[in-house]
């Protein structure tokens, strides 16, 4: 079963809608187990989980790492045959730097490699906002207060999301992992939607 934009666009889009209300349960029982068991909970699973609800019924291929090239605008994300590694890199450094990042630094360290790596044929995006919000809940040890959650408000301003990813690019490419700008970016956000409870 697969809808597609170009046949379907109005269903298309409410498919894209009710994923992410579905994608958005899933969330919250992952954050839950995550807040219990601490950083070892977030695996490859999960990660499958997430973009696979993500893409239900969108893309015949979601729920696993793509093995086919995929170009991002001007980003060329890494050969398919790289990226098993990169992700088990990925989840090993959630690990390791769980207590030396700052929530946001962790958060934004999801957002930007998943983005990079590009695992997924589609819902990388979608996938990789669900996990940093998730990064910033259990690292913080509470699923958030707010009517606006950050991956709501990234999807509503995307300009500076996307300069802030250009960025962290830049530095990676010239040897360096500088997470400040996408720091930067999602401190604010937080920020807003912590203000934003009843």
């Amino acid at each position: 079963m697969l809808v597609t934009e170009s046949q379907y666009p109005d269903l298309y889009e409410a498919m894209l809608e009710k994923n992410l209300l579905r994608q958005y349960d899933l969330l919250t029982n992952f954050i839950e187990i995550g807040i219990q068991q601490g950083p070892q909970a977030i695996d490859k699973y999960m990660l499958w989980a997430l973009n696979h609800t993500a893409v239900a019924a969108i893309s015949q291929f979601g729920g696993r790492f793509r093995q086919e090239p995929i170009y991002v605008g001007s980003h060329k994300p890494p050969p398919f045959g790289d990226v098993p590694d990169l992700m088990d890199r990925f989840i090993s450094f959630i690990h390791e730097n769980w207590d030396n990042l700052t929530p946001t630094q962790l958060a934004g360290y999801g957002l930007w490699r998943l983005n990079w790596i590009h695992p997924f044929v589609e819902g990388n995006g979608r996938t990789a906002r669900a996990v940093c919000y998730y990064l910033l809940c259990v690292r913080i040890g509470s699923l958030l207060p707010g009517r606006k959650i950050v991956p709501e408000r990234i999807r509503e301003n995307r300009g500076p999301y996307y300069e802030a990813l250009r960025e962290c690019d830049r530095q990676w490419h010239i040897g360096h992992l500088d997470l400040a700008p996408i720091e930067a970016y999602l401190a604010p956000l937080l920020q807003a939607q912590l203000e934003d409870a009843d």
